[in-house]
């Protein structure tokens, strides 16, 4: 178990930033996908980087949206800008052996609790 745990969630306004991060231990080892559930719709995935610093996105943060790790914190973080009210989900990191970067949440072995993105229009 890797227990992630997330951070950086809060209240915006449209067309600002947020950068949100994802620590575990010994998570350099991992790669990390970024999912996020709005109300009443389904998890869906949202970026992800492999433990190559590969890095995929889904289309709809592709341009705004940026993820990154830094290994000597074993910490993912994802870097968000030009937010708009459809961002405004709970955001999920969540950690995978697979050394590419899988967008199905079964391929996701351990998640953390989850942070609360709201923006505001």
């Amino acid at each position: 178990q890797v227990l992630l745990v997330e951070s950086g969630g809060g209240l915006v306004q449209a067309g600002n930033s947020l950068t949100l991060s994802c620590a575990a231990p010994d998570l350099s080892s991992y790669g990390v996908g970024w999912f996020r559930q709005a109300p009443g719709k389904e998890r869906e995935f949202a970026a992800g980087i492999s433990r190559a610093d590969s890095t995929f996105y889904t289309d709809s943060v592709k341009g705004r949206f940026t993820i990154s790790r830094d290994n000597t914190r074993n910490t993912v973080y994802l870097q968000m800008k030009s937010l708009k009210p459809e961002d405004t989900a709970v955001y999920y990191c969540a950690a995978t052996y697979q050394y590419y970067i899988p967008t199905l949440e079964v391929e996701y072995y351990d998640w953390g609790q989850g942070t609360q993105v709201t923006v505001s229009s």
